[in-house]
């Protein structure tokens, strides 16, 4: 069994109901098993302002599924709750990133691992921190040692 982290966030509809919902979602993949999930957390958006907050999270998950797999089950995930990718740090109904799979280190086409903006963005690391603080991020060092970066973030937990 792997564990994988992932990422949760939505800003349209009900979105805390919707993260909420995708926790059931991912609890329900095959050959995975939800380990623990994180607070809501309330957040600004990034890059386009002018967009409702998001609500974020965090989940902490045990599987067989292969990074791409688990990818592709996540897309899945995405489109099922009416994911539409019309702009880069747009408004969505629900993301829902791969951040971390075990200790590995990928970069293919489709996947990079660890996520290559997880470090720089209090809305991912927050949330994963409550889950694993001592966790350690694949070539850059542990994760509460990027914390103090992001402070000036606005993230408040619902």
């Amino acid at each position: 069994m792997s564990l994988a982290y992932i990422a949760l966030g939505a800003n349209l509809g009900d979105p805390a109901a919707t993260v909420n919902a995708a926790f059931a979602a991912l609890d329900r993949l095959p050959h995975s098993r939800l380990l623990a999930k994180s607070a809501l957390y309330r957040t600004a958006p990034v890059g386009i302002a002018d967009q409702p907050e998001f609500v974020n999270a965090a989940a902490r998950l045990e599987t067989t599924l292969a990074p791409e797999a688990l990818l592709d089950a996540l897309l899945d995930i995405e489109q099922a709750f009416g994911r539409v990718r019309a702009e880069r740090n747009g408004p969505r109904t629900l993301d829902l990133d791969l951040l971390l799979y075990d200790e590995l280190r990928l970069a293919t086409p489709r996947l990079i691992l660890p996520h290559p903006r997880l470090h720089l963005r209090a809305f991912v690391l927050q949330p994963l921190a409550e889950l694993a603080p001592d966790l350690a991020l694949p070539g850059r060092g542990r994760l509460a040692a990027w914390l103090p970066a992001v402070a000036n973030q606005g993230i408040r937990k619902i």
